[in-house]
């Protein structure tokens, strides 16, 4: 904690806040917290940060597009010497937020030495997946411009359109999420989730050239799958329609509960979509469809004919 500068005085604390209950009411809801459920609760802090994984995820997104979210002073001839020096900084700063999570995992926040090989080893892996997340982005934005009659330039979806803010936080994200530091990727599309209203769980399936137009209000859960040349409108939810549990009635975690979407769908505005169901190649589902039900490929499913399907005799 930084020390107060010289310049503010300290005030007398205001005996209407009773703070010395206050504090010590917190002390005891903490203290209760950690006996039921942290019976190895570090001493500090030892949990990543997501301020300082918005400042790498912001370095990693420069370094992805040099001239377009890089510095504005950047020039052709400085970029391998910028994504260099940038991802030198952003990947070892990486680490140490991986080196967290492992730590936090074991339960064993104070094992550095013993968690830095994997650290290494984890940060290295995702480091050599950029060039094929690149590859991926450059299908999203090329999908946004064709897909859309208002873009002008592909520079102008890059830099202005959400659906790609969001997918380049989930396309890192993911890879995270597959090299096993899901919080980590958690707090990395929660922050895209913050800044655009788009919801990409970071273990969601997304092939290549993903269109989200619009997009405020998508929701896209943990076990979804998506085929490439997908196009999903705003207000989209491909969620789960219902949640397993065990013996205890507890919900089981992981287990597949949302939509796989085929090549080549167009899900227009507010449509939602529940339960491990697919959306055959090439269907259109139409704005506020309510499914849960798989369709066929080159289907083409709107409010009335889903009502038919559900309630047949009020068609």
């Amino acid at each position: 904690m930084s020390a107060l500068p010289e310049s503010l005085p300290l005030s007398k604390p205001d005996n209407d806040f009773q703070l010395d209950q206050v504090v010590a009411g917190l002390r005891q809801a903490r203290v209760d917290w950690r006996e039921r459920h942290r019976l190895h609760e570090p001493r500090g802090r030892e949990l990543p940060s997501a301020e300082l994984l918005g400042d790498i995820v912001r370095g990693l997104r420069g370094a992805l597009f040099p001239l377009r979210l890089g510095p504005p002073e950047l020039r052709q001839e400085a970029e391998d010497f910028y994504v260099g020096h940038t991802l030198d900084t952003q990947l070892q700063a990486l680490r140490q937020q991986i080196l967290l999570e492992l730590g936090y995992a074991a339960r064993q926040p104070q094992a550095g030495a013993a968690l830095e090989p994997r650290a290494r080893q984890l940060s290295a892996e995702f480091a050599r997946a950029l060039p094929d997340i690149r590859r991926l982005l450059d299908s999203d934005v090329l999908a946004a411009y064709q897909g859309d009659p208002a873009a002008r330039s592909v520079d102008e979806v890059l830099l202005c359109y959400p659906g790609i803010e969001a997918m380049i936080h989930h396309r890192l994200a993911h890879k995270l999420y597959t090299l096993g530091v899901p919080l980590l990727a958690r707090i990395i599309a929660e922050l895209a989730h913050a800044k655009t209203g788009i919801d990409i769980h970071p273990g969601a399936q997304i092939g290549a050239g993903l269109f989200i137009d619009h997009g405020t209000g998508v929701v896209i859960g943990e076990t979804a799958v998506i085929g490439e040349r997908v196009r999903i409108y705003q207000a989209v939810t491909l969620g789960a329609r219902s949640f397993p549990t065990d013996a205890d009635g507890q919900i089981k975690k992981g287990a597949p509960r949302h939509p796989i979407v085929e090549d080549e769908v167009t899900i227009y505005a507010g449509a939602t979509i529940l339960g491990r169901i697919t959306l055959g190649r090439g269907a259109t589902i139409g704005g506020n469809v309510w499914l849960t039900r798989s369709v066929p490929p080159g289907s083409h499913v709107t409010q009335a004919s889903s009502q038919h399907e559900i309630h047949p005799g009020k068609a």
